[in-house]
């Protein structure tokens, strides 16, 4: 993308990443080997949990939680509606049913009151699919007491929000991915989130029975631990020892490897993420002070303690006009995302309607925002929208 458009997301390279992938390279080991293991210990670290599994992206971190958890056939589960797609495809993958919740307006968030009734007025829905929209961590202190009412499991979908949190009750931080409230959280490193490795994703929890499923289904339900063959004894005598190259399938897994070049790259990201997270909060703060008190803007995200800020959200009059003028200024704004229920594929089984989500959607707008979007990138797109509005 040429240097003269302002997108809405962009990655951040440097050299350290660059030696980072060249050295692995040039290693004994482009798949399967040590990089693998330091990458899921220094995330661990990072959101503060105990197991962290490196998975090819976070498409498949979402499919392998619906797998660990059982999702089967008519099982129902509740996904906000104001997502990528992938947040609720998981659950059709395993065969089960998206019941699509509306959204807070105020947060963009799912709506925690529209979930309490959904669960109670479906009896057999398993479990919830939490979305930290934009870099907003969802109060998952308030959702795990609703999903304990209704003895539901909850997967935190945290891939616009690593290095954020929030307060619980008792004033405690709470990191996005930490597993003190949700059974199974995952994160993606696709090029515009907070860490890129090209593609990849990570499951963490504090659950090592999940943690142990997740890591056998991810290498084709295949494990090389003697301690936890299961069959060995069985089809050979006995007595003859386990030969080194014997391995067990164990279970229908899939092939959701990360690579390592790739998890190079990852721990050389992650080393520079608060520092971007940093950069992001101050261009929030920008966002919202020069557009406070704006009659022409609705909402918008604010500058919030615990955001991650993966996006910045305006809800504006006359949004369809903004972002083809914004085009045409080589500023190239987003929309995110056209709600899932009205997708065909969804609609054509339920034909549900959610007013505050299909509301949002006409009216929201995601800013550039990124490390190294420059103060006169910013002042460029601030003055553009103010120039719109006011002339």
């Amino acid at each position: 993308m040429s240097r003269n458009i302002i997108p809405y997301g962009r990655q951040y390279i440097d050299q350290d990443d660059i030696d980072a992938v060249v050295d692995t390279l040039k290693s004994d080991f482009l798949t399967q080997g040590p990089k693998i293991p330091e990458f899921e210990k220094v995330f661990a670290n990072y959101v503060d949990t105990e197991y962290a599994i490196a998975v090819n992206n976070g498409t498949s971190a979402l499919h392998l939680c619906a797998l660990a958890l059982g999702v089967k056939p008519g099982d129902k589960v509740i996904c906000p509606t104001i997502t990528f797609a992938a947040s609720a495809n998981c659950i059709e993958y395993c065969g089960g049913e998206v019941i699509f919740c509306d959204i807070d307006p105020k947060t963009y968030l799912i709506d925690l009151n529209h979930v309490e009734k959904l669960l109670q007025e479906h009896e057999d829905i398993k479990g919830i699919v939490s979305v930290d929209f934009a870099g907003r961590p969802v109060d998952l202190e308030v959702l795990r007491i609703i999903a304990n009412k209704y003895n539901a499991w909850i997967i935190q979908d945290s891939c616009h929000a690593p290095g954020g949190f929030f307060h619980d009750s008792g004033g405690l931080e709470q990191k996005c991915g930490n597993g003190n409230y949700a059974d199974l959280a995952i994160f993606s490193f696709h090029p515009v989130k907070h860490i890129a490795c090209g593609e990849g994703g990570m499951v963490t929890t504090r659950n090592k029975s999940l943690a142990d499923k997740i890591n056998l289904l991810r290498t084709h339900g295949i494990t090389k631990n003697q301690n936890a063959f299961i069959n060995f004894s069985g089809i050979l005598d006995k007595d003859y020892p386990p030969p080194l190259w014997y391995y067990e399938m164990q279970e229908l897994g899939y092939n959701y490897r990360l690579t390592d070049f790739q998890a190079a790259l990852g721990i050389t990201q992650l080393q520079k993420a608060d520092k971007g997270i940093q950069r992001r909060r101050d261009i929030a703060k920008v966002y919202f002070e020069e557009f406070q008190g704006k009659s022409w803007v609705k909402t918008q995200s604010g500058y919030i303690d615990g955001h991650a800020y993966h996006l910045y959200i305006i809800q504006v009059e006359k949004r369809d006009d903004l972002f083809n003028h914004l085009r045409k200024n080589n500023i190239f704004c987003q929309i995110h995302y056209f709600p899932l229920h009205l997708m065909p594929f969804y609609f054509k089984k339920r034909k549900d309607r959610l007013p505050l989500s299909e509301n949002y959607i006409k009216e929201c707008l995601s800013l550039p925002i990124y490390p190294t979007l420059s103060e006169n990138e910013q002042w460029k797109v601030i003055k553009e929208i103010i120039n719109f509005y006011e002339q």
